[in-house]
């Protein structure tokens, strides 16, 4: 059954991907939005046991205890056979999401070309730094109002902080930090889901011809921008194809080997400090790893690292979200949750624009920093075909990578400073 479980959980993913490389309207809805739906339909239609009540207040906060130790509790009579299979399925998830996402975050920061990108995207990082604003206004203002009515509201302030910041990613790897419930995640995460995708309708059809009437026109900004500068980069970050040709194998082999490395340095790292704070130093460390060899021209030339990473993401969506409890989410008491994500979201949004108007802030570099911030970078080339600009791709594809970076530093400390 391990076995099987586990086979599930890496080769489902393919064929999610497969299916939006040969379907235009579900690669418009994005192979993760794919595997994160799936997983939920996976959890809820009965085919994984839930846990008792008497084995859910020994578990409390944790998704599953040591397997020999759930084994002694049923033959002494404290639990049911049904937990012991729960526990064993909840293990087993737990060990794929914490490869999946500490192998994920070097990958997506490989191809990162600080001193090249930098120099092209001066405007982009500027918002950049105005979202980040923006976003921390609209997170300690909700978690202010919110944090009596939330448990644990400090570990979903991170969330939300590394969610705005990062995409997927960052919300996982946080959690993983964290060690934040399997049902206030994929919550978190679902009410995110419903908020995003109004918003991103909204992004994507009137946000540019309104915003123009109270933000400067890109194309009036910067009439003479050189066309070379989306050319260059207007790949298809959301295209796997090449990673199943012969070529792309041997890339595979080289970014799962140097991702490999580091989260093995980051694991012998984390030994050094105490054990309540381990998984933060390996979250932390693999992100600064994943960064300084992002500067080494051996790694930063590693076709589809970034797709190979988001792969793992997609894999990591699948299965948390199969550990989620969808009846939970229509219960009063999470009404709070969903009114703390949409004040975060449409409230950084808000500030965003009036920062923007106050700086001159073209119309969109606003949007597309808004997309690769919220919605992470495989986003970014949908709204730019929305928008009619493929040169704003590569300052969307910055900003999202850069969000990438900041996001594990900035949404733990934050936490734990709220903490």
């Amino acid at each position: 059954m391990s076995i099987a479980l586990a086979l599930f959980y890496f080769l489902f993913p393919v064929f999610i991907i497969y299916l939006t490389q040969k379907s235009n309207f579900l690669k418009k809805v994005g192979a993760v939005v794919l595997a994160y739906a799936s997983g939920l339909v996976l959890g809820n239609i009965g085919i994984f046991p839930r846990a008792s009540a008497e084995f859910r207040e020994i578990l409390k906060n944790e998704t599953a205890i040591p397997v020999a130790e759930a084994r002694l509790l049923y033959n002494e009579g404290v639990i049911h056979a049904a937990d012991v299979t729960a526990n064993k399925i909840a293990a087993i998830q737990n060990n794929i999401i914490s490869a999946a996402i500490l192998l994920a975050i070097p990958l997506l920061l490989f191809s990162l070309d600080f001193k090249k990108w930098l120099r092209l995207t001066k405007e982009a990082l500027f918002s950049l730094l105005l979202a980040m604003i923006s976003l921390l206004a609209a997170v300690f203002s909700g978690y202010y109002f919110f944090k009596d009515l939330i448990d644990e509201s400090w570990k979903v302030t991170g969330l939300l902080i590394g969610l705005y910041s990062g995409g997927t990613p960052n919300l996982a790897a946080i959690g993983t930090a964290l060690n934040v419930g399997a049902n206030t995640f994929i919550l978190t995460h679902t009410y995110d889901m419903v908020v995003g995708a109004i918003c991103l309708l909204f992004l994507m059809t009137i946000a540019q011809p309104l915003f123009n009437r109270f933000l400067p026109s890109f194309n009036l900004k910067h009439e003479n921008l050189s066309d070379e500068i989306g050319v260059e980069h207007n790949e298809d970050i959301d295209s796997f194809m090449k990673l199943l040709s012969k070529y792309g194998i041997i890339e595979i082999l080289k970014g799962f080997g140097f991702s490999s490395v580091i989260v093995a340095i980051s694991g012998g790292l984390s030994t050094l400090v105490p054990q309540g704070v381990q998984m933060v130093t390996v979250i932390l460390s693999i992100t600064t790893l994943g960064l300084l060899f992002s500067n080494w021209k051996v790694v930063n030339k590693i076709e589809n690292s970034f797709q190979l990473g988001m792969y793992f993401i997609i894999v990591f969506s699948l299965v948390v979200a199969s550990m989620g409890d969808l009846r939970s989410m229509f219960q009063i008491e999470y009404l709070h949750l969903f009114s703390f994500v949409s004040v975060v979201v449409l409230g950084s949004m808000a500030i965003h624009l009036f920062l923007s108007y106050l700086f001159k802030v073209d119309t969109d570099t606003t949007i597309i920093t808004i997309t690769a911030l919220t919605y992470s970078p495989p986003f970014v080339p949908v709204v730019a075909g929305a928008l009619r600009n493929r040169t704003i791709i590569i300052s969307g594809l910055t900003v999202g990578i850069l969000g990438y970076a900041i996001g594990n530093y900035l949404g733990l400390a934050i936490a734990y400073f709220l903490e």
